[in-house]
């Protein structure tokens, strides 16, 4: 292949995955610098996104990101179907110290934004399963109406008819009892976080948070100024008297009550007890993050956390992420009613609710019925699915658990797991490495968390056997006793 290899030829490509610079930003620096060395020759021609990716095991939008990132600097250029080329006419100097685009957002930890939901990814729902026909009716009626309509801010705490919507919802599926005004719509779980933070003023305190836990959390609060303290999980879930030993002065917890996220289990009912009592004789708070909550397939859906709070301590989080699309960007808020006011006051100036188009679909969506008739296909379909991915991968790996929707594998110590998972993704896969979800060393554990919601069109048994070759490959070499 002219232009870029790997192993051979004038230019090499590499990517260092224990460097600070992420992935994308290594690529467009090694093409810019060997452009300007003159390694890579005006006219010739680059691989495909698909082709280095899989060439450097990354993922595909990783060098798309690169690629565009060049071609905004003059020094590529797209050609449609026949290829991307070095421009035949490159700026006439290439500043070694030029200042580098713009990196994506946490291009050290998060996986590519707007690639497609490979195998054994979690968090993404089944794209095959979305009743597509129904939401497009209901999406392009409401954004007719929107033209017809008079023009005004919305209500910045979302659309009146989705928040009615979801109080009923909530009340059925879940056990919460609140009105309208106690809910905020927001921009997913991040936004709703980040509301969260900026309206109870955490900054410079301490918070629980799972071990293993959400690790995309656990950055969110560190950046917001708040120190996460990481309290290990049994099968009862998160330890409250490891919490209150660890860190006796922290402002809240934060816990996947729910389906603890990601090894799946609830929070038992004697730590929803204890969580509640320390949140209410200390003053404290608790989030909690309804990860999945009613996506469980093993028996009903355990009622949330905040179903118990009488005292007014609990805040929770919801989303359309897991069950309709993380392409809708759509959380919400339950808060306390004496913080509702406050609440909606920090939604008005700072972080209004997005699309009331969007918001005002999702009613429609979930007063005619549609929603709940989508979950009880979506929980026979995963059920389906976890059960056949099992089946493929138990003679490959027999140490496995279940994990809500995922399945945990286990692998010895110290095994590279990240380094798997960033294999696997050349193979259309993109298991997650458990290692990444623990915050302390003395309790991490090695393996892969593979999620069972997308199934590949031939099935569990292929991406079994390859992942099985990867781990393989990254154990260590036994010398047979006796041997010179």
């Amino acid at each position: 292949m002219p232009g870029i290899d790997k192993n051979s030829g004038p230019f090499r490509l590499s990517v260092n995955r224990d460097e600070r610079t992420g992935l994308t930003e290594q690529i467009r620096s090694a093409i810019t610098q060997a452009i300007g060395e003159g390694r890579l020759k005006p006219g010739a021609r680059m691989p495909s996104c698909r082709d280095l990716a899989a060439q450097l095991g990354v993922a595909r939008g990783t060098v798309r990101t690169a690629y565009d990132m060049l071609a905004d600097s003059q020094l590529l250029e797209a050609k449609g179907a026949a290829g991307t080329f070095i421009t035949r006419y490159p700026p006439v100097a290439i500043a070694s110290n030029a200042p580098s685009p713009a990196l994506t957002p946490l291009s050290d930890i998060a996986s590519d934004f707007d690639a497609s939901p490979l195998t054994f990814q979690m968090g993404v729902p089944a794209t095959d399963a979305f009743p597509a026909s129904v939401w497009s009716r209901i999406l392009q009626r409401h954004a007719r109406n929107s033209t017809t309509q008079p023009v005004g801010y919305p209500d910045p705490r979302g659309s009146l008819a989705l928040r009615e919507e979801l109080v009923a919802y909530l009340a059925v599926s879940r056990g919460i009892s609140c009105q309208a005004a106690q809910i905020i719509i927001t921009n997913g779980y991040a936004g709703a976080l980040g509301l969260i933070c900026l309206a109870m003023g955490f900054r410079n305190t301490q918070a629980w948070i799972e071990e293993p836990g959400y690790l995309l959390a656990c950055k969110a609060l560190g950046l917001v100024g708040i120190e996460p303290v990481p309290i290990a999980v049994d099968e009862q879930g998160i330890r409250v008297n490891e919490g209150r030993d660890r860190a006796p002065a922290a402002s809240f917890a934060l816990v996947t009550a729910g389906q603890q996220s990601p090894l799946g289990m609830a929070l038992s009912p004697e730590r929803r007890s204890e969580l509640l009592t320390w949140a209410q004789e200390n003053n404290r708070w608790i989030i909690e993050d309804d990860y999945l909550g009613e996506l469980q397939l093993s028996s009903r859906a355990t009622p949330a956390l905040a179903s118990r709070d009488s005292a007014g301590r609990v805040i929770h989080i919801g989303t359309f992420s897991k069950t309709l699309s993380p392409t809708l960007r759509l959380g919400f808020v339950v808060v306390p009613l004496a913080l509702a006011a406050r609440f909606g006051d920090i939604a008005t100036v700072m972080a209004p609710a997005s699309s009331v188009v969007v918001h005002n679909a999702v009613a429609e969506f979930l007063r005619e019925g549609h929603f709940l008739r989508h979950l009880r296909r979506m929980k026979r379909l995963y059920a389906e699915r976890l059960e056949k991915m099992i089946a493929a991968l138990q003679p490959h790996f027999p140490q496995l658990r279940r994990g809500g929707l995922a399945v945990v594998v286990q692998l010895p110590t110290g095994i590279a797991d990240r380094t798997i998972a960033r294999e696997a993704l050349a193979w259309g896969m993109a298991p997650s490495p458990l290692s990444a979800w623990f915050q302390r060393d003395e309790l991490r554990q090695y393996g892969l968390v593979l999620g069972a919601t997308n199934m590949p069109a031939d099935g569990f048994e292929r991406c079994a056997q390859q992942l099985r070759q990867l781990v393989d490959a990254h154990l260590p070499v036994v010398t047979p006793a006796g041997s010179d």
